[in-house]
């Protein structure tokens, strides 16, 4: 994964979308230059840095060739605040509007957990330092009164050693040797007695809320929240339960919150991606004028125009600017097209690739190729269960050919369709195994087999439940 200070170049970008995407060469090196850019624009020592906005992109293409799988993973690469949303989302009833800003408090979420990750990491070995502390304190209290036995142990100095002088000696003798046994894990399943802070007010609900808007009411329970004294919590755990209990607890106290939200703000408007999918369910398919949903679909697309543009949304950690942040937008436009949109929007998608439908090249491409491919999904699968299962070359073939014939004659949902197959020609194996099928035994999956399984499938071409 690439780290805030080691930029891919647009070479090494494509090269990482090609482990799991297979094809859609232009969609990709487009992507991979939009994504370099940032680090470009971050890099620029004049003026000129706040005038340089992103190339926002437009995916076409049929459902199942890759759209929101490379955005996916263009995420994961950039270790950037990425955010998923459906554009058919915003035409409910309800929704139209003020919701569409969600999309960016959303991202600004996003980028506060992954900075506080950050921070979380960077200060774990104090707070695992105190979360020992703090164990150490519920085995054996720093002053004991009787320190002879201490947590239902007897005192743990040894034969032949030096009887301590006093009873903090002692005490002390006894917290060395027992954080001994803490760090070597003698302790694991030992039951201590831990204080654990509440949340003190989260669960604050608002009858008749509905004319508030979204940000009120989040500073509104935020304040009540802070307003509710937060109660400790008694609990008995083990001393493995506690580590992580506490190292959380403390971990949080060490980090500057005013400090995270500043720097998730200034990462959400320099790196955040927002992916809008299902674009074209908001276009308006052609019609003009009339009333009906084409207008609620305008609506929401005029609502989407100026954060697209630009424009700073109020979240509750802040003011977030959205003028830096890159939209990369996808829809398959079968019944609309993308000059449907309303022009303005259209503008603010300068970058447009159309992505290519798979054929079966592609399909058998699919199954072998990718790190997550379907076939090393379905042996890893029976892997579980201590079962090998392997595909001769030509059933690959037949595979790719049966899902390629059926997406033709059937309805092109791309590379979903793998799913179908494979699930139709596995699923009695994985049904039979254990109990038919036991430990140790191969399955050799053949042309004939997957022939015989799936001929039903081509066959029957109206049966709604083989069409997903």
């Amino acid at each position: 994964m690439m780290m805030t200070d080691q930029y891919l170049t647009p070479k090494q970008i494509v090269e990482e979308l090609d482990k799991y995407i297979i094809g859609q060469y232009e969609a990709k090196r487009n992507v991979a230059i939009a994504l370099r850019n940032r680090w470009r624009r971050m890099n620029v020592k004049t003026d000129i840095q706040r005038e340089i906005v992103p190339n926002n992109i437009l995916l076409i293409g049929a459902t199942g060739v890759g759209k929101t799988e490379i955005a996916r993973r263009l995420a994961k690469i950039a270790d950037a605040p990425f955010v998923k949303v459906e554009a058919s989302k915003f035409t409910e009833v309800g929704y139209v509007g003020r919701d569409v800003e969600s999309m960016v408090r959303d991202l600004v979420e996003q980028s506060v957990n992954m900075v506080k990750a950050k921070k979380k990491e960077e200060v774990k070995e104090k707070a695992a330092q105190m979360v020992e502390d703090s164990i150490l304190d519920a085995l054996i209290p720093p002053m004991r009164s009787t320190p002879t036995k201490a947590a239902g142990y007897d005192a743990p100095y040894e034969t032949g050693s030096e009887v301590p002088s006093s009873d903090e000696e002692l005490n002390e003798r006894t917290r060395t040797i027992f954080r001994q046994k803490i760090r070597n894990g003698e302790l694991e399943d030992r039951k201590i007695d831990i204080s654990i802070k509440g949340s003190g007010g989260s669960n604050v609900g608002m009858i008749g809320a509905g004319m508030m808007d979204e940000v009120s009411m989040m500073n509104l329970q935020e304040m009540l929240s802070g307003m509710m004294p937060k109660k400790s919590k008694k609990r008995k755990v083990t001393v493995s339960e506690a580590r992580k209990l506490l190292l959380e607890e403390e971990a949080a106290k060490l980090i500057d919150m005013d400090e995270v939200k500043e720097e998730a703000i200034r990462r959400a408007e320099d790196a955040g991606i927002i992916f809008i999918d299902e674009i074209d369910k908001i276009a308006s398919g052609g019609k003009k004028g009339g009333g009906g949903p084409d207008v609620s679909r305008e609506g929401v697309q005029r609502d989407l125009l100026p954060i697209v543009e630009g424009t700073a949304v109020n979240t509750k950690y802040g003011v977030i600017n959205t003028d830096h942040v890159l939209f990369v937008a996808a829809g398959a436009f079968h019944v609309s097209k993308p000059s449907d949109l309303i022009p303005e929007l259209q503008g603010r998608f300068p970058i447009r690739v159309e992505l290519d439908n798979l054929t079966k090249a592609d399909f058998i491409r699919i199954l072998t190729e990718p790190k997550n491919a379907l076939t090393k999904q379905y042996q890893a699968l029976f892997e579980a269960e201590g079962v090998n299962v392997s595909f001769s070359e030509d059933a690959i073939h037949e595979i790719a050919e049966t899902a390629f014939v059926i997406n033709a004659e059937i309805e092109n949902i791309g590379a979903r369709r793998l799913h179908t197959v494979m699930s139709r020609l596995l699923n009695e194996f994985l049904f039979d195994v254990p109990d038919k099928i036991k430990a140790d035994t191969h399955i050799e999956v053949s042309a004939d087999m997957v022939r015989a399984k799936l001929s039903s499938l081509v066959k029957n071409k109206d049966l709604s439940e083989f069409i997903l």
